[in-house]
């Protein structure tokens, strides 16, 4: 009988080290949204995990109106950084929040406080022995009236490749992607990717909804997939175990 226990608890632990965690940080970009079941907003984050098998298990700490400030201000990066462990992954993509000038609990300077925020979660995550991804953060649908796609992000993106070029970190050009798939679509059908509505039009909305930053389904499962293609051709050893837990 302690022989059969013994063996119990043995496979158990096995299967249970067998999981691997993705945690992904950011913004409302990523972020779960309440009311999923009727809330037309998703975050690209929010619908990661059916792209992965059961040993990968996406955990979204990806915050509304986050910047990378705000995100280590509230302890939420510490929160992270205690549970993780050797083995685990982390995508970080933030930026639209770090350019909000207005506001000092969130604006930061790309070129020294976004860029050392980074820094600093690329470092810690090493430090426990996972695996940082870094990611830019995604275009706004914001063509002009010559339907030429205007970019909305200043600097920030162009720090996020020095970092990753600098400290060789597995990195994903998702403005260059997403404005690929923005293009794509065109001026009047990349609205489906966000939320576009006339009032009445979806019941969760009482009046007119014309948001180009965040997304709708379709734009989140887009993004997902964009995302989960780049990481099956990146050519980094340590990317082995979440390239094999890709569906």
């Amino acid at each position: 009988m302690k022989l059969y226990i013994l063996l119990i608890l043995l496979i158990s632990t096995t299967c249970f080290a067998q999981k691997t965690t993705l945690y992904t940080i950011g913004d409302s970009t990523m972020a779960n949204k309440k009311d999923s079941d009727r809330n037309p907003e998703h975050g690209w984050a929010q619908v990661l995990q059916p792209f992965f098998k059961d040993d990968i298990v996406v955990i979204n700490k990806a915050v509304n109106g986050r910047s990378t400030k705000s995100f280590i201000n509230e302890k939420r990066w510490d929160s992270i950084y205690n549970k993780l462990k050797k083995g685990d992954y982390v995508f970080i993509e933030f930026g639209h929040n770090d350019e909000k000038i207005e506001d000092s609990t969130r604006y930061t300077n790309p070129h020294t406080t976004y860029r050392y925020n980074l820094i600093r979660f690329v470092k810690e995550a090493r430090e426990k022995g996972a695996t940082p991804i870094l990611l830019t953060s995604i275009a706004r649908r914001n063509f002009n009236d010559k339907g030429v796609l205007i970019p909305t992000h200043g600097d920030y993106p162009l720090e996020t490749r020095l970092v990753a070029q600098e400290y060789k970190v597995p990195f994903i050009d998702l403005e260059y992607l997403t404005e690929q798939l923005e293009q794509s679509y065109g001026p009047e059908k990349s609205k489906k990717l966000h939320l576009h509505f006339k009032a009445g039009e979806n019941g969760y909305y009482d009046k007119d909804k014309a948001d180009d930053t965040h997304l709708s389904l379709l734009g989140a499962t887009k993004i997902a997939q964009i995302v989960v293609d780049q990481i099956k051709v990146l050519k980094t050893p340590s990317l082995t175990k979440l390239q094999n837990g890709i569906k």
